[in-house]
C-alpha cells in the first residue's frame, strides 16, 4: 500500500513539527517538514504532497497575537497554492497555533480568544467527535489529549448554522476554555480542513496517556491521522 507524502509546514517558533511527523508516519504517511523560509526559495514540496499540517506551537512568539503572523506569512508566501491544495480535496489540519493560523488566513471560520479563564492552560481533555462532513473524524471515537494555549476560545457568531452545514467536528467532553457550543474543532464546508485547538499529535502510542502505567488507557488521537492518511491515499 503507497504512502502518500505528507508535509507538516513550521514557521519561527513553532515545537509541534516533529510530534506531527512522527503521528503521520505511524498513521502510514511519508512526512516531511518544511518551513514558510523553504517555501519561499521552492514551493514544489507543497505542490507535490497529498496531505497538510499546518503544525502548533509559538510561532513568531505569538507577536500581534497567536497565529497572526504565520497567517501573513502563508498567505504571501503559499496562500494560493494552499487554496488550490483544498480544492484538488487533499486533507488539510491546523492543530493548535496551527488552527489560529488556518482561522486567520480565512481558510476556516470563527475566531479563537483567549481563555475564559484568562491564564494558559495545559491540561488532559476528551474530545468527542460530532456527526459532521469532515474526513477526519470520519467514524473515529473518542480522543484524549493534551491542550496546551492561552488562546484556544472557540467563537462564531451562529453556532447552529455552522453545525447545520456540518462543520462541527468535535466537542469537549468537559469545556476547559470557555468555548462556544464547547467546540473544539471545526471543518471547512467541504471537510477536508480541519482545525482544532488540542493535540492529537501528542497521544498517538498508549504510553503516551498519563494514567497509562496505572492501567487506564485512553482514546488514540493517532486515529484522526489515520482517518487522514486514508483519505490522501484515495484523492
Amino acid at each position: 500500500m503507497s504512502r502518500p507524502r505528507a508535509l507538516v509546514l513550521q514557521a519561527p517558533g513553532t515545537n509541534r513539527d516533529h510530534d506531527a511527523v512522527f503521528a503521520l508516519e505511524l498513521a502510514g504517511a511519508d512526512a516531511h517538514i518544511a518551513s514558510l523560509l523553504d517555501l519561499t526559495e521552492d514551493a514544489s514540496p507543497l505542490d507535490t504532497a497529498q496531505l497538510l499540517v499546518v503544525a502548533g506551537g509559538f510561532s513568531h512568539a505569538d507577536a500581534l497575537g497567536a497565529g497572526r503572523m504565520f497567517a501573513v506569512s502563508l498567505e504571501h508566501v503559499v496562500g494560493e497554492r494552499v487554496r488550490d491544495f483544498v480544492a484538488a480535496g487533499r486533507p488539510v489540519i491546523g492543530i493548535c497555533n496551527g488552527f489560529q493560523t488556518l482561522v486567520r488566513a480565512g481558510l476556516l471560520p470563527g475566531a479563537l480568544g483567549h481563555n475564559a479563564s484568562g491564564d494558559f492552560q495545559c491540561e488532559w481533555v476528551t474530545l468527542e467527535p460530532q456527526a459532521s462532513v469532515c474526513v477526519w473524524t470520519l467514524d473515529i471515537e473518542p480522543i484524549d489529549c493534551p491542550i496546551a494555549h492561552g488562546e484556544g476560545r472557540y467563537v462564531h457568531p451562529d453556532i447552529t448554522s455552522l453545525e447545520a452545514a456540518g462543520q462541527v467536528a468535535l466537542r469537549y467532553r468537559d469545556n476547559p476554555n470557555g468555548s462556544t457550543g464547547d467546540i473544539a474543532g471545526v471543518c471547512d464546508p467541504t471537510g477536508v480542513v480541519l482545525g482544532l485547538m488540542p493535540h492529537p499529535e501528542n497521544h498517538v502510542i498508549a504510553r503516551q496517556y498519563p494514567l497509562h502505567t496505572r492501567g487506564q488507557h485512553g482514546g488514540l488521537g493517532l486515529q484522526l491521522f489515520r482517518r487522514g492518511v486514508d483519505h490522501a491515499r484515495a484523492v
